[in-house]
């Protein structure tokens, strides 16, 4: 019988659907002989479906009147081989994909053979089964639509009692394979995209409603094992811990991304489901707690990581409610969510001295728990200023439990590390960038920008509410109401009757708490144990908050600023005869535009996964402190920091921020200069310049051990550039020679050898400096450049006067150079303040 299967006939008729039917129906059992045949022909009945769907109805009625898909289930159960079961649901997955027609869908979905075979008893430690079982779910959520979802569901009067396609879904939420757990949730959303009322009322009644507290759940034990890659991180900095994390990272988004669509299929109640387990599971329960208790307690997430879930949570979840009420908890002291907590704290609490999440706390840090109270003393440290005002932050002599997560989250922009001070400014620039918030929410926390301020008590002035018209020409407008608005009142009583928050803070108005804000990043601005681009962080989050003129500026700010800014400016003209001297004014141009484009932004440069990531590194383990490459790291460093503080000095006095710094033009050659006498352009020269012998002095140097070579030393500059060169004598063409070596002249450092007098010892630098044409590709957190080392060359000379001489044209040609670099930087550096 099985051979009369493969005689010749048209392949795409109904002939050959009807015969494929036919023997399929004399099947009485499907085993190893048999199993071939059996699968040819569910595969080719596929094949034909689909054709004839596109084609010919008559396939399809055919189809319908024979019962097939009965025929279907009779093979399922009849048989005894996994690849029938595999085939089976890969033909019927293909059908539901490919049929067309909506009348081919319902009958289909009718008849209860699809739910017959959703809650079939498969073999699922099968991994291909389960794969292709997926598949079929996921094949028919896809067609899912108000008519056809009432086919699969069985109701009692108006209640929905059963959903097998979304039970026998969610069973898999949670599988270990992400491939699975990806379609089950594509399967989900189709369900709930469909918009059924009575179907949303039973995923959304117990026990189906288990599934978003348990989906938070493995949300949670997710975020615990991301703070414990970045805890053993310091341990272990391969590129495969930051590859490990990265991965984490991108799982932990995927699962909000994934709450973000469950919540725009506008299901109220599963909004309000997915916002009390976010925060009953996680944020009131770990994440507040982790901003403050130190890593080394039982406490299962890191102040870091609790940072960076923060601002993705607020970034990417789109729930009022929820935004709203994490804004509100910030208001409360530490001890509130501490108290409540899965820690319990052995006898102490650390401070915020740690560098990151896996460090020992410092001795110092640590005092004992007295009468279960918690408190901190912290050590005092030096800053860069000790202005602080009444209303305004504390110099660290807080206890840390007493203080509103706010003010922690403002404790580490002013003495956090990197990872914590970026945390805390994602966090405070993510919440201003919230749409879901209230602007009175914003206001409460001291965040609101001041457009917006303006904004709104231009609106109470026109309706004649309160002092509106009398705070919005004062300088201290904006803030300056004492009470805080009813939303967030509302959030409060929220928290406290919903959430168990029952400890309230201080209630401090709207115009101090934006006081602490200024002064934080103000402070932040004039650290110098910081990274550049977290002061850069700072002067975006500053510029969006600040007034638009000095004179609404607080005077211990302005002194601030301008204190730390005549400093760096002081360092600056440093540089101007330092080592890198002639990349100083291109380095200063290009990070003019680069900080410009920041500040000016309208949104922050990074993405929150940075706070995770270690900051770029250069592959300078092995140079010493007094290399080149360190002066240039350290000079490319202090060009980002007076940039900063320059335009912010522009920005205070309110004027617009050019394009350009101000810098004076490049003049000509002078006539009477030793690149003129050489003959040199303002291009300068090049390997195989010609150049004239005026100045140029004999010498000798071995670039290989005993190979000796004889040239002609010059030193020459021209405008801020300066050039070291060795030129070979041209044999047909008295005193002239060809530039066979040209190396920088900044940073030669010159000496006369102590021993021989004829010989001139040199440093010569490179270039250019490599981080400054970093490659923009790559993992983040784990570039890695590699730094050029400096070479020395000894210079003989004919005799001693040659060698003092060389050393004088140097040192001439340097001077020169710095002349000129300082003539052309004058006006910034002359910034009235």
């Amino acid at each position: 019988m099985w051979f009369s299967f493969w005689r010749s006939r048209d392949r795409f008729s109904l002939d050959e659907l009807r015969y494929l039917t036919n023997q399929l129906q004399k099947v009485q059992i499907v085993n190893d002989v048999n199993k071939d045949f059996v699968i040819e022909a569910l595969r080719s009945i596929a094949e034909l479906l689909t054709y004839g769907d596109q084609h010919d109805s008559s396939f399809f009625e055919f189809f319908m009147e024979k019962q097939v898909m009965g025929e279907f289930i009779r093979i399922l159960k009849i048989s005894k081989t996994v690849t029938v079961s595999l085939q089976l649901l890969q033909t019927i997955s293909i059908l539901i994909q490919n049929l067309r027609r909506e009348h081919a869908i319902y009958y289909m979905f009718s008849n209860e053979h699809v739910n017959y075979l959703i809650t079939y008893s498969f073999d699922f430690r099968n991994e291909e089964l389960l794969s292709y079982y997926i598949s079929f779910l996921r094949a028919i959520s896809g067609k899912l639509n108000k008519n056809t979802i009432s086919l699969l569901l069985k109701t009692q009067g108006e209640e929905v009692v059963s959903f097998p396609l979304y039970v026998e879904a969610i069973r898999f939420a949670f599988h270990e394979e992400s491939m699975v757990r990806t379609a089950v949730r594509a399967i989900t959303l189709n369900v709930y995209h469909v918009g059924d009322e009575f179907v949303n009322k039973f995923i959304a009644s117990a026990p189906h409603s288990d599934y978003f507290s348990n989906l938070v759940s493995f949300f949670r034990d997710q975020c615990i094992n991301l703070s414990k890659l970045f805890s053993e991180r310091p341990k272990n900095p391969c590129s495969e811990s930051v590859s490990a994390m990265l991965a984490k990272v991108d799982e932990i988004e995927d699962n909000l991304y994934y709450f973000s669509d469950v919540i725009s299929a506008g299901i109220p109640v599963v909004g309000s489901l997915i916002t009390d387990n976010i925060l009953q599971l996680l944020i009131l329960p770990l994440l507040f707690p982790a901003l403050q208790i130190d890593a080394d307690s039982n406490l299962k997430i890191g102040a870091v990581t609790s940072l960076y879930l923060l601002c993705c949570i607020l970034r990417i979840v789109k729930i009022k409610d929820l935004a709203n009420t994490i804004a509100a908890a910030l208001l409360y002291p530490l001890e509130t969510f501490a108290a409540n907590s899965e820690v319990k704290i052995n006898g102490y609490v650390s401070g915020n001295n740690c560098a990151n999440e896996s460090e020992e706390p410092l001795v110092d840090s640590v005092t004992p728990v007295n009468a279960g109270q918690l408190c901190v003393d912290i050590p005092n440290k030096a800053t860069s200023s000790q202005v602080h005002p009444g209303g305004i932050i504390a110099e660290r002599d807080f206890s840390c439990s007493h203080l509103s997560l706010r003010e922690t989250l403002l404790s580490y922009v002013t003495d956090g590390d990197d990872a914590r001070a970026l945390g805390s400014l994602s966090v405070l620039a993510t919440l201003l960038q919230t749409k879901e918030l209230d602007e009175s929410m914003l206001d409460g926390l001291g965040i609101l920008p001041q457009r917006k301020q303006h904004k709104k008590l231009l609106l109470q002035a026109l309706v004649g509410e309160g002092s509106g018209e009398e705070q919005l020409f004062s300088f201290e407008s904006g803030s300056a109401r004492d009470s805080i608005s009813s939303e967030l009142d509302g959030y409060l009583k929220k928290l406290k009757e919903q959430y168990g928050v029952s400890i309230g803070g201080a209630a401090a108005s709207p115009r101090i708490r934006r006081n602490q804000v200024l002064d934080a990043l103000v402070k932040l601005l004039c650290r110098s144990d910081i990274s550049t681009e977290i002061l850069w962080d700072g002067g975006w989050l500053l510029r969006q908050l600040l007034p638009y003129s000095e004179a609404e500026f607080k005077s211990h700010h302005l002194k601030l600023l301008k204190d730390s800014y005549r400093n760096c400016r002081s360092a600056l003209v440093q540089e101007t005869k330092g080592i890198w001297v002639d990349l100083l004014i291109t380095v200063l141009c290009d990070q003019w535009k680069k900080c410009k484009r920041a500040i000016e932004a309208s949104s922050p440069r990074k993405e929150p996964k940075c706070i995770l990531l270690p900051f770029q590194k250069l592959n300078s383990e092995d140079i010493p402190a007094e290399s080149s490459f360190t002066a240039g790291e350290r000079m490319s460093e202090l060009v980002k920091v007076f940039v900063l503080l320059h335009q912010l000095q522009i920005f205070s006095l309110g004027r617009t921020l050019p394009e350009q710094p101000p810098i004076q033009p490049q003049i000509d050659i002078p006539e009477i200069s030793r690149a003129r006498a050489a003959g040199l352009d303002v291009s300068g020269p090049k390997p195989g310049t010609e150049v004239k012998f005026v100045h140029a002095l004999p010498c000798r140097i071995a670039f290989e051990r005993g190979k000796e070579r004889h040239f002609h030393f010059l030193a020459v500059s021209v405008g801020t550039l300066g050039w070291v060169l060795l030129a070979e004598e041209l044999p047909l063409k008295q005193n002239y020679g060809i530039v066979r070596v040209a190396a920088p002249l900044a940073g030669t450092n010159p000496r006369i050898d102590d021993k021989h007098a004829r010989w001139l010892h040199l440093r010569i630098r490179p270039s250019t400096l490599p981080f400054l044409d970093a490659p923009k590709s790559g993992t983040p957190g784990e570039t890695r450049i590699k730094s050029l080392v400096d070479g020395r060359w000894t210079l003989a000379f004919r005799d001693d006067k040659s060698c003092k001489t060389a050393l004088s044209m140097i040192l001439e040609e340097i001077n020169l150079q710095n002349m000129e670099v300082e003539r052309r930087l004058k006006p910034v550096l002359d910034l009235e303040l």
